[in-house]
C-alpha cells in the first residue's frame, strides 16, 4: 500500500471493479473506522466492542515500538534495533546496493552476518517520544493575516516551535502537524537514527508474486516483508521496548491493531474541494502517471541491465495509478457523492441554527468554493513549473538553488524552513552517495518538459524560458550527461556556493534549474496567496463548527503521522461471493504457473518439499488503513506482532474519502509466514534466534 511506498493491493480480481460506497466521517466513527492519534485513541470503546483490556500503558508499549521510515512505517521487533517492515518499502534500498553484476532486487539480499549488513542511503528511522499542543501559537501567528502573509507567518510559528524543541540535534526531529484541516496543531517530537542497515530482503518475485495483476487484489500469496536494522556511532541500537514475535497465525475474529503513519486521506474535504479533484487533479494525474509508466515499461525491453534499473521506478508508478484510479472510481460514484453531499449538508444546516457559531465561523464553504476556483486556473502551472519532474538530479539542482538563495537573505526574511540548521540537515541529505541512472534521468527530465509543453502550450512564457531552441529531449540529454550532482562531494560544494557562483559553476542542471526558478517561485506565491492561505483558514473554521457540533470524538485525516487503528480479521462477502480471511503457503504452488508475474522464486520452488504448505501466509482485517501504513505492525491484544500490513483490498482503493466497514479490508502478511520462510525457504537462523524462536 504505498503512496509513495505503502501499497494498497486488493482482492477479488475475477469480480472485477467494485462500486465503491462509503462512510464519512462528518459524525462520530462507527465499525472499526478511524485512524486515531495515541492521544485520542477511543481505549473504551474497544474494550467494550472487543472486550479487550486496554490500558495507557498497552499504548506507551505500541508507540514506543513504532517505527517511521521514509514513506513507510515499521516496527522494532528485537532489543538489538532489528525493524520489521514490508519488501516494498526498502526495494529501492536493495537497488541501490545492487549493480550489474550483482542483482540484490531479483536474488534477494540475506547477509549471513551482522557485519555485512549495509547503509540504506538516505534512509531513517523515527520513534514518536513525545506529543504537545501548540494549536493557540500557530493559530495566533496567522490573526488578521491573509493569502500569502498568512502562510508565511504560520509556517515561521511553525518553524519557530520546532527549533525551540528540537534545536540542532540531529538525533531528534520535531514536526508540527496539522489536524482536523487546521483545527488542531501538535508537536510531535520523535528521536532519530540516521543509520539505518539492510538486514534481509526476499527475491522481488516472492516479496511482489503476482506483480501488478495481483496488486489490489486477494487471496495474495506475497512475502512483503524485510528487515532493518538501526545504528548508532557504529553500532546497532539498544531496544529493549520492542514488540514481542509471535511466529503462530492469528484465528478468525481475532482482535487486530496496526499502528503506523498512514500517508494522506481527505475524508474532511468539502464538496468544492472533492469536485476539483475529481474533475481536474485525478484526471491530470492519471494521464500522466500512465504516459510516464509506458515510457519506463517501454525503455525496460531494451536491455538486462534497462530491467534492472527501472523495477523500482516502475512498481512505484504502477502501485500510483491504480491507487488514483480507485481514487477517481470514488468519486465518480453517484451514490457516494450524494452521501458526502449529504453530510456537509447536515452541518451546514446545524451550523445555520447555532446564530453564535455561524457568526463566529461566517461562510467558510463559501471560501473555499472561490479557492477552488483559483485552484482550477493554477493548478496546471504550479503542477508543472513549481513541483517540477520526479528527475533526482534536477531535485538536488532546486535545493540547492533554493538553499543558496535564502542564504543570501537575513536570517528573519528567509522562508521557513533555511535556517543555517535546515540548511546543515540538507547538506547530509545531499552526502547521501547512491546510484543514479542517467537513461531514468533523461526520460524523466524529457517527460517533464513535454508535458509541461503541452499543457501550459508552446507560447506561454515560462515555456519559452524552459525549452529556448532546444527540444525536451536535447534539454535532457545536456542536463543530465553534463552535471556533476551525481557525485556527493561536488553536491556538497555546490552547497557551499553562492547564487553567482552557483550560475558560474558551469554545471548544466544548475544553470537550467537556476535559469527557471524565479518563474515557478511567481508560481508557489501566487498559489499561497489565492489558494493554500484562504483554503488554510476556511479549513480551520470547518473544523471548529465540526467540533462545535460533533464533540472531540472523532478522528483527523491522515497526515503521515503515528496513528493507531482497530479492527478483526475477517473476510468479506460482495455480490454473493465470499472472500476467505487466509491464504495458506499451499496456495503459492497451486497459483504458480511458471510465467511472469505468476511464476513462484526458485528459492520456493527448491523448498516445496520443506515447508508446511498449511502455513498462514497473508491474512486480511476490518483495520482501517491508507498509503503510508506499509510495513506497519498489525499487533494482537497482548501487543505481539503477528504480521506486517502490506495491502488494502478492491474496496478500500477510495479509502482517501472515506471506509467501509462491510467490505474494506487490510492485507498482511503473517509472522507465521516469515518465520518459515525464514527457517525453511532461507535458512536464517540468526535472525530466528534474534526474533526469539527455536529453529
Amino acid at each position: 500500500m504505498s503512496l509513495p511506498s505503502l501499497r494498497l493491493t486488493a482482492s477479488l480480481a475475477a469480480l472485477g471493479a467494485a462500486t465503491v460506497v462509503l462512510s464519512a466521517p462528518a459524525t462520530p466513527a462507527k465499525a472499526d473506522e478511524g485512524m486515531w492519534t495515541f492521544d485520542n485513541f477511543p481505549i473504551a470503546t474497544v474494550n467494550e466492542k472487543y472486550g479487550t483490556n486496554l490500558d495507557q500503558a498497552w499504548l506507551d508499549r505500541v508507540r514506543n515500538a513504532a517505527v517511521r521510515l521514509q514513506g513507510c512505517s515499521a516496527s522494532l521487533v528485537s532489543g538489538e534495533g532489528l525493524i520489521l517492515t514490508n519488501h516494498h518499502c526498502v526495494v529501492s534500498c536493495v537497488q541501490d546496493l545492487s549493480d550489474a553484476q550483482n542483482d540484490y532486487v531479483k536474488n534477494g539480499w540475506m547477509p549471513a552476518t551482522r557485519e555485512e549488513e549495509k547503509k540504506c542511503p538516505g534512509q531513517t528511522a523515527e520513534i514518536l517520544t513525545d506529543i504537545t499542543d501548540v494549536t493557540d501559537r500557530v493559530t495566533a501567528a496567522g490573526a488578521g493575516l491573509e493569502g500569502a502573509a498568512f502562510v508565511r507567518a504560520r509556517a515561521a510559528e511553525i518553524d519557530k516551535i520546532q527549533k525551540e524543541v528540537c534545536g540542532d540535534d540531529q538525533k531528534l526531529t520535531c514536526q508540527v502537524i496539522s489536524l482536523y484541516r487546521g483545527g488542531q496543531y501538535k508537536l510531535y517530537k520523535f528521536r532519530k537514527y540516521e543509520d539505518v542497515r539492510l538486514v534481509f530482503a526476499p527475491e522481488f518475485q516472492a516479496a511482489f508474486f503476482g506483480g501488478d495483476p495481483d496488486n489490489f487484489n486477494f487471496p495474495r500469496y506475497a512475502l512483503d516483508a524485510a528487515f532493518l536494522r538501526a545504528y548508532e556511532d557504529g553500532k546497532p541500537v539498544s531496544t529493549p521496548n520492542h514488540l514481542t514475535w509471535n511466529p503462530n497465525a492469528p484465528k478468525e475474529g481475532d482482535v487486530t491493531f496496526v499502528a503506523g503513519n498512514p500517508g494522506s486521506t481527505s475524508r474532511l474535504l468539502t464538496m468544492a474541494q472533492l469536485e476539483v479533484l475529481r474533475d481536474q487533479q485525478l484526471p491530470i494525474t492519471l494521464i500522466q502517471t500512465s504516459e510516464l509508466r509506458g515510457r519506463l515499461l517501454e525503455y525496460a525491453t531494451t536491455s538486462e541491465e534497462a530491467k534492472r534499473v527501472s523495477v523500482d521506478p516502475i512498481f512505484g508508478l504502477e502501485n500510483s495509478f491504480k491507487v488514483y484510479y480507485g481514487q477517481q472510481g470514488a468519486l465518480t460514484d453517484p451514490a457516494f457523492m450524494a452521501k458526502k453531499r449529504a453530510e456537509e449538508q447536515e452541518l451546514r444546516q446545524r451550523v445555520a441554527a447555532d446564530p453564535a457559531l455561524a457568526q463566529r465561523i461566517g461562510d467558510p464553504w463559501a471560501e473555499l468554493e472561490r479557492a477552488a476556483a483559483a485552484q482550477r486556473d493554477l493548478y496546471l502551472p504550479y503542477r508543472q513549473l513549481e513541483s517540477g519532474p520526479r528527475s533526482q538530479l534536477y531535485s538536488y539542482a532546486k535545493a540547492i538553488v533554493r538553499a543558496a538563495k535564502e542564504r543570501a537573505k537575513p536570517a528573519a526574511e528567509r522562508r521557513a524552513g533555511y535556517s543555517e540548521a535546515d540548511i546543515a540537515a540538507l547538506g547530509r541529505r545531499l552526502a547521501q552517495d547512491a546510484p543514479i541512472s542517467d537513461d531514468i534521468e533523461k526520460i524523466q527530465m524529457s517527460f517533464w518538459l513535454s508535458k509541461t509543453r503541452e499543457y501550459l502550450t508552446v507560447d506561454n512564457p515560462s515555456v519559452k524560458a524552459l525549452l529556448g531552441k532546444e527540444s525536451p529531449e536535447q534539454i535532457a540529454e545536456r542536463t543530465v550527461e553534463g552535471t556533476r550532482l551525481a557525485d556527493p562531494a561536488f553536491r556538497a560544494e555546490a552547497l557551499a556556493m553562492t547564487p553567482e557562483q552557483l550560475a558560474a559553476s558551469g554545471d548544466p542542471m544548475i544553470q537550467f534549474v537556476l535559469a527557471n526558478d524565479d518563474a515557478a517561485q511567481a508560481v508557489r506565491t501566487q498559489w499561497e496567496a489565492a489558494v493554500s492561505g484562504p483554503t488554510s483558514r476556511a479549513a480551520e473554521k470547518i473544523a471548529q463548527a465540526r467540533f462545535a457540533v460533533y464533540g472531540t470524538n472523532l478522528y483527523p485525516d491522515a497526515t503521515f503521522s503515528l496513528r493507531l487503528s482497530y479492527g478483526q480479521v475477517k473476510g468479506w462477502t460482495y455480490r454473493g461471493v465470499t472472500v476467505e480471511p487466509f491464504t495458506y503457503i499451499g496456495g503459492l504452488y497451486e497459483r504458480n504457473t511458471g510465467a511472469e508475474p505468476f511464476n513462484a522464486a526458485e528459492d520456493w520452488l527448491a523448498a516445496e518439499g520443506k515447508v508446511n504448505k498449511s502455513t498462514v501466509y497473508d491474512f486480511v482485517s476490518t483495520n482501517d488503513i491508507i498509503g503510508g501504513n506499509s510495513g506497519s505492525p498489525v499487533i494482537n491484544a497482548k501487543g505481539e506482532v503477528i504480521g506486517a500490513a502490506f495491502d488494502g483490498n478492491i474496496h478500500s482503493l477510495g479509502g482517501s474519502f472515506g471506509y467501509d466497514g462491510e467490505l474494506n479490508r487490510t492485507v498482511t502478511v503473517s509472522t507465521a509466514a516469515i518465520t518459515e520462510a525464514l527457517r525453511n525457504v532461507y535458512n536464517q537462523p540468526r535472525l530466528l534466534r534474534e526474533l526469539g524462536v527455536r529453529r
